[in-house]
């Protein structure tokens, strides 16, 4: 009689107890605030010693009258430094992040899924870095020069810190986290949550979500929001492409396992 035996990977993916769960997803979680923490010293730093807030101002300055924005409160340029240093913290931080996020949920994957963890991370930061240095030197400017265009000879723009801040902020960081959407719906795939039957399916569904999702996150003028939505449709056809390439590698491990535990 043969018996089968059990494989690493079936091994590693025993349920764990529900406690167990949530235990890990704490330890976690308190590795991942503690990373903030240290990367929010680290720019506080970095917003004191070095010129991040012109570096900010950089894509605006020259649609200013003044060249400078302005503030109306005397405790602005205290928050403004909070912020700052927040944000440069958190893009400090975020490989890290990343890795606590892979390293709580890839339990849940094949042995030979969780090799894909440094290149996933690594793929994930330099998209990262694609999508929020596309919206600094390319959508932001333009994109101000658009917005500050209209009624340029009756208006006299006043932009405040705080304003300016919030929105080339947002913007800046949407572009960063929708270009990682490949890895999102890879490690989705990788899950069973999705399939690229489905993702092929359910495109069109799909560009509508996507055009919602440009028109909320950008001041939803046709350059912004096409800016926005153009990469996000190239990128999910290579999540599509992706998943389909995942999937087959899976398929052949499954049926090497299989094949290898008989006997």
């Amino acid at each position: 009689m043969r018996l089968r035996r059990q494989t690493q990977a079936e091994t590693d993916q025993a349920e764990m107890p529900f406690l167990d769960h949530l235990d890990e997803l704490r330890t976690r979680l308190i590795r991942a605030l503690l990373a903030l923490l240290v990367g929010m010293i680290i720019g506080l730093v970095a917003v004191t010693q070095w010129d991040v807030l012109g570096i900010v101002q950089r894509p605006i300055a020259d649609l200013l009258p003044g060249e400078a924005l302005n503030y109306s409160s005397v405790t602005t340029p205290f928050v403004i430094i909070l912020k700052l240093g927040f944000i440069v913290g958190l893009l400090a931080a975020f490989p890290y992040l990343a890795w606590q996020a892979w390293g709580f949920l890839s339990p849940a994957l094949y042995e030979s899924e969780r090799k894909f963890a440094i290149p996933a991370i690594a793929s994930g930061t330099i998209l990262f870095i694609a999508g929020i240095s596309m919206a600094y030197f390319l959508v932001l400017p333009l994109g101000l020069r658009i917005l500050l265009n209209f009624f340029s000879g009756e208006l006299n723009p006043v932009i405040m810190i705080n304003e300016y801040l919030t929105f080339a902020v947002r913007l800046i960081l949407a572009f960063g986290l929708i270009f990682e959407l490949p890895v999102v719906l890879v490690f989705l795939s990788l899950l069973g949550i999705v399939t690229p039957e489905g993702l092929a399916k359910y495109r069109r569904h799909a560009i509508v979500v996507m055009a919602v999702v440009s028109a909320f996150l950008t001041p939803a003028d046709p350059y912004t929001m096409l800016a926005m939505m153009l990469p996000m449709m190239f990128l999910y056809e290579i999540s599509v492409i992706m998943t389909r390439v995942l999937r087959r590698r899976r398929q052949e491990t499954e049926r090497a396992s299989g094949e290898g535990s008989s006997a």
